[in-house]
């Protein structure tokens, strides 16, 4: 398939796994329709086509990343070729980067805890799980 002329397309799930965003094809189609990956700020299907300068929402750990589509490829390849297939925004990395340094700043709980956890120490993990802790 000829990915370099105009208008070509190819389905988001094979690109999201060609891109190296999810190690398998099924993982990748579960989030898409799971809701998770967003193609120009809406839902889609796993087999929705995506173009060169479609903008991408992707999950990836604890942050979200925004992508630009710079090229298609439906085959895996190494990882210099998959991070060429797309362009994230200064947005997104700035927000990551924020992210980051706020996760460097709160103190798990769970490293104070040295044997198995009281129903104190899990109490002090679930509000910071859960976000209690009225």
């Amino acid at each position: 398939m000829d990915f370099s002329a105009p208008g070509a397309r190819v389905r988001i799930d094979k690109w999201l796994w060609a891109a190296r965003f999810y190690k398998t094809r099924s993982l990748a189609t579960e989030m898409v329709d799971g809701g998770k990956v967003k193609c120009n700020d809406e839902r889609v299907k796993p087999a929705t086509a995506v173009q060169v300068g479609d903008v991408l929402s992707i999950p990836v750990g604890w942050d979200e990343m925004v992508v630009t589509i710079t090229g298609l490829s439906d085959k895996r390849g190494s990882a210099t070729l998959a991070q060429a297939l797309y362009q994230e925004t200064a947005e997104s990395k700035a927000e990551r980067a924020r992210r980051a340094e706020n996760r460097k700043l709160i103190k798990d709980p769970a490293l104070g805890i040295k044997a198995r956890p009281t129903k104190r120490d899990r109490r002090a993990m679930d509000d910071v799980q859960w976000g209690g802790g009225e």
